[in-house]
């Protein structure tokens, strides 16, 4: 997909807008088209942070269904999902079964005018589909195929079935969250889903950097093991080269204080003190300067080996005050510190209002909906949230009629035929 905008700006046109002034308008990916197949939340999500910066993101979902995102989330209001508006934001959404010959012809179509395709099913479903990437590369040679899956397109594990909490734990990460003295714990959010997602987009905008210089597009091999994997530091040299396993440690990292939550007269407050010279500031704060030359506490390797005792000691301190007035006493001081937030305080802060990081949409069913904006930001060409999640099927003439260029009849024979 060619921007017209790629030379010299032109002259305005009808909206008084230069070809670069609309382009960055549009966002930094305004001129790629992505066709996003699979369901769930590893590949959507994928298509939303692409769709957030100004991709052309086309939603394929089977007919009649659609993606079961549509029904996912803790809560629903007027019985609708509130998760599927910010995951299916900014998206085309047809319908296409691709389980057909028709539909995979369709798809192939689509393909051939595009420049990723993202997919999430488990390796090998595209393949029986006609859909691979060797015969989708003979259509479109500068296609991009990002393929998200748990364990990846080769290796032993590659046919199985692959959630996120199953990338999780092969990754290294549920064994060293929780506590000690329980079983492994997740964290409250699909972690690794979206992990794998990020690392999908990564690989997609390397792959589309390589493409300038060899004009071929290739295949991201994301999974969600190994972008779990990727985020577990020294978690594998420490093991080879001295046998430490990393365990469960509860709030705190091993050898590293003061870093914890601590009480407050009212309810707990979070400080990360943990270097030389901001501890200092922490002991002055508490009246304690003698604290920072103390033996014990004196350096970052002694104050980890006391790290039970130090805590103790700052815990008994911030017991005395709110954790409002911790909280101005340590920023007045220069120490690193911060509230345990909830969905609420989100909402209410004045940061998050200032920086414009929640966003209100019109929503059809809802009136408005309040959202997290896109991130990170970019000064020259931002990303947009433009509209919220579509309906099932809501794109389908503009795609098939003006996109492909078939015909009404030949649009109402596909959808009688359950084609799309």
């Amino acid at each position: 997909m060619d921007w017209p905008g790629a030379g010299p700006g032109r002259t305005g046109d009808a909206t008084g807008m230069t070809d670069i002034e609309e382009f960055k308008a549009r966002g930094p990916l305004a001129d790629l088209r992505v066709v996003e197949m699979g369901q769930l939340l590893a590949g959507p999500f994928c298509g939303q942070l692409l769709a957030d910066f100004g991709a052309e993101v086309i939603k394929i979902e089977q007919p009649g269904s659609g993606d079961p995102m549509r029904e996912w989330g803790q809560e629903k209001a007027h019985g609708q999902s509130l998760w599927w508006p910010i995951v299916a934001r900014n998206k085309k959404c047809i319908t296409v079964n691709a389980r057909v010959p028709e539909g995979q012809a369709l798809v192939r179509d689509l393909v051939a005018q595009s420049d990723i395709l993202l997919e999430n099913f488990r390796p090998g479903t595209m393949e029986r589909w006609n859909l691979g990437y060797e015969a989708l590369a003979r259509l479109n040679p500068r296609l991009i195929m990002i393929r998200v899956s748990g364990f990846g397109q080769t290796g032993p594990y590659a046919p199985l079935p692959g959630y996120a909490s199953i990338g999780e734990a092969m990754g290294g990460l549920r064994h060293v969250v929780g506590y000690p003295d329980q079983p492994p714990c997740r964290v409250g959010i699909s972690l690794g889903d979206s992990l794998a997602a990020i690392f999908g987009m990564l690989g997609a905008l390397m792959a589309l950097h390589a493409r300038q210089t060899t004009g071929r597009g290739q295949v991201v091999d994301a999974t969600i093991y190994e972008s779990v994997f990727a985020l577990m530091e020294s978690l594998v040299a420490e093991y080879a080269q001295t046998g430490y396993v990393r365990e469960r440690t509860g709030p705190i990292l091993p050898n590293v204080a003061p870093a914890n939550v601590y009480p407050t007269s009212d309810g707990e407050h979070l400080i990360a003190a943990n270097q030389d010279s901001v501890f200092r500031r922490l002991a002055a704060t508490m009246g304690r300067p003698e604290l920072a030359d103390d033996p014990r506490y004196a350096s970052h390797g002694a104050r980890g080996s006391h790290q039970r005792e130090l805590d103790d000691l700052i815990g008994t301190w911030t017991r005395t005050l709110s954790a409002a007035q911790l909280r101005q006493i340590l920023n007045d001081n220069g120490v690193p510190n911060g509230k345990i937030y909830t969905a609420a305080d989100i909402i209410e802060d004045a940061h998050y209002a200032a920086r414009e990081a929640i966003i209100r949409m019109p929503h059809p069913a809802f009136r408005e909906l309040r959202m997290q904006n896109t991130f990170p930001k970019l000064s020259d060409t931002p990303g947009r949230v433009r509209w919220c999640g579509p309906g099932l099927g809501e794109h389908n003439a503009e795609i098939f009629g003006e996109l492909l260029g078939l015909d009404p009849g030949r649009i109402a024979a596909l959808e009688q035929a359950g084609v799309i």
